[in-house]
């Protein structure tokens, strides 16, 4: 009967599987609409031929719309009476990134059709560039989500219209081609020009940039000095006057200070954050970057010491930390009683050396084998302990157990020698009784030892009566007895 049973469930199970396996595909072919709009198996049909939209997106070559708008003259008034300029120059068009690639006006203009164009009505110039400069999102989805969280996007939110669009940062028709094709790096024009289009704005900032030791360099046609959005960012640009900003500034300064290849060329040290963050200063602000990134600190970080934007060389000697006054300056704006000496409580950004703080040098250098040394000779010990105890219980369950008379005469050996040792001046009775014990005696001996009146010789006959001597009384006794 169980035999049977089994036989029954294998061909059920059999029959399943076959089942199974002959129904999946027609499973898959009735699914695949479900997952894409024509299976991977056959090629697509070709769609029907749709009627041209009105708006004529593609139906109009850029000749067409520059024999107008590349005359001089061409402009639009708003309802404010602003006077909204149409001129583009054709070279303007034809030298930016897009007429290099070969976009047409129509594709950025997708609501102009055939003349007459549709109506266009605008407040202002300014409303005017905000409704046309919905068009980048088109085509650049991906940075226009990245400046929905920049602080230009919160500043429009809270009613200032002027701050920075697409177009505005960009512009309209002259866009530039700012990375190289091969290498992926920004073009070495454009490093100068980036600062600029940020001065139309923060004209304020960009003087103080422009004299900074970054700006100068800058303008010297040095390729490897920080512009704007090397510390700023370039879409998602964030609020710098934010706590989270403050505390991770370290990190943006760590980006070119820290690049061993970058530092090298100008002899700069690339252990300053390292010492930045060993120092007392450091701990704290690194502590609350990774624990509180939003709160407030009132440790220093590298621009309260440094500057923001009219960062100096270091050997300045108006400006530079390598001065103690500068330096001492630097210190009172947190530490307003702060002495000429209390800089020299400082390390800087050295790292101890026999040369520079040796007294800290050689006593982190005991430590450095003091601490280890203790350690790890706790840890041997440990380890030691260890290996005799497995080493012990190992031994013990090799060794056979012992037989019974065998652990009683090893406990009686055990009680013999406890006892030794608990009277160790006590005589040995055994062995003194011993030694005062007769040797055995003979059969002869022994009677003689129980009757000792029968060695004394009998009294003679021939000597007088009062020279015999009597027996007492115990003699007596014995002899009748």
């Amino acid at each position: 009967m169980p035999v049977r049973r089994v036989f029954i469930f294998l061909t059920f199970g059999v029959l399943a599987l076959l089942a199974s396996i002959s129904i999946s595909p027609a499973l898959r072919i009735a699914a695949a609409p479900a997952l894409q709009e024509t299976p991977s198996t056959q090629v697509p049909p070709t769609p029907e031929p749709t009627a041209q939209p009105p708006t004529g997106k593609l139906s109009i070559a850029d000749e067409v719309c520059l024999g107008c708008h590349g005359q001089p003259g061409q402009s639009l008034t708003l309802q404010n009476g602003d006077v909204l300029e149409l001129f583009v120059p054709a070279e303007m068009h034809q030298g930016s990134i897009h007429g290099k690639l070969g976009y047409a006006c129509v594709q950025c203009h997708t609501t102009v059709g055939e003349y007459p164009h549709p109506k266009f009505s605008a407040i202002d110039r300014r409303d005017a560039t905000e409704q046309l400069n919905t068009a980048c999102a088109r085509c650049h989805r991906q940075q226009n989500d990245f400046s929905k969280d920049s602080a230009h996007e919160a500043a429009r939110e809270r009613g200032i219209r002027e701050a920075a669009l697409c177009v505005d940062c960009h512009t309209a028709h002259e866009v530039r081609e700012l990375n190289n094709p091969q290498t992926g790096k920004l073009v070495q024009d454009v490093k100068t020009w980036i600062p600029e289009r940020c001065a139309l704005c923060h004209n304020a900032i960009y003087l103080k940039y422009q004299a900074s030791v970054h700006g100068s360099a800058l303008s010297d046609g040095n390729p490897d000095v920080p512009t704007c959005i090397d510390c700023h960012g370039v879409h998602n640009i964030p609020d710098p006057r934010t706590a989270s900003f403050r505390l991770k500034s370290p990190q943006i300064c760590a980006k070119c200070h820290t690049n061993p290849a970058l530092m090298a060329k100008y002899d700069l040290p690339t252990d300053v954050l390292n010492t930045y963050v060993a120092d007392f200063h450091g701990q704290t602000v690194a502590l609350f970057e990774k624990q509180a990134p939003d709160a407030q600190v009132n440790k220093p970080v590298c621009y309260d010491c440094h500057g923001v934007h009219d960062i100096s060389r270091v050997d300045d000697p108006t400006s530079g930390l390598e001065m103690q006054q500068n330096l001492l300056t630097r210190c009172k704006v947190c530490h307003p009683d702060a002495s000429t000496s209390f800089p020299s409580a400082w390390m800087s950004h050295y790292i101890p050396s026999p040369d520079h703080y040796a007294v800290v040098y050689y006593v982190n250098l005991f430590y450095k084998f003091f601490i280890p040394g203790t350690l790890g000779g706790m840890a041997l010990l440990v380890v030691m302990d260890v290996s005799r105890l497995l080493i012990n219980r190992s031994r013990r369950r090799r060794s056979p157990p012992p037989t019974a008379p065998e652990t009683d005469q090893i406990d009686q050996v055990e009680i013999d020698n406890a006892q030794e040792a608990a009277s160790p001046a006590a005589p040995d009775i055994k062995s003194e009784a011993q030694a005062t014990e007769a040797p055995p005696l003979q059969p002869d001996q022994t009677r003689e030892a129980a009757f000792p009146e029968l060695l004394t010789e009998p009294p003679n006959q021939d000597q007088p009566a009062a020279e015999r001597t009597e027996p007492n009384s115990s003699d007596s006794q014995v002899e009748h007895g």
